[in-house]
């Protein structure tokens, strides 16, 4: 599974996409239950489908193991650079504009 999702954080990396904790849990946990459908099961596999959790320490290790770097933790602060550059290139638009330097 790990490997799987490895494959997709890669992918999304090299887009430029911005990655949380919570998207890449989220897609752990789809990644999970797709390889769950797909593997044949018995009556005592039931539980196991609840079993995978994708906590905050399973990401956490997940990072350790992978190596994996540039990920924001939380949805929040992914966006919020975002809305800093913009505000930045208007400022500094204005700024050059406002004593006349040439861009």
């Amino acid at each position: 599974m790990e490997k799987l999702l490895m494959v997709w954080v890669t992918e999304k990396q090299l887009k430029g996409d911005t990655l949380t904790q919570g998207i890449i849990c989220e897609k752990a946990r789809a990644i999970y239950g797709d390889l769950l459908n797909q593997t044949p099961r018995t009556s005592t596999d039931e539980a196991s489908e609840d079993s995978f959790k994708a906590s905050r320490g399973w990401f956490d290790n997940f990072r350790k193991r992978t190596g994996i770097h540039s990920v924001v933790r939380h949805g929040e602060a992914a966006s919020s650079d975002v809305k800093a550059a913009e505000d930045y290139l208007k400022t500094f638009s204005e700024l050059i504009e406002a004593n006349g330097y040439i861009p």
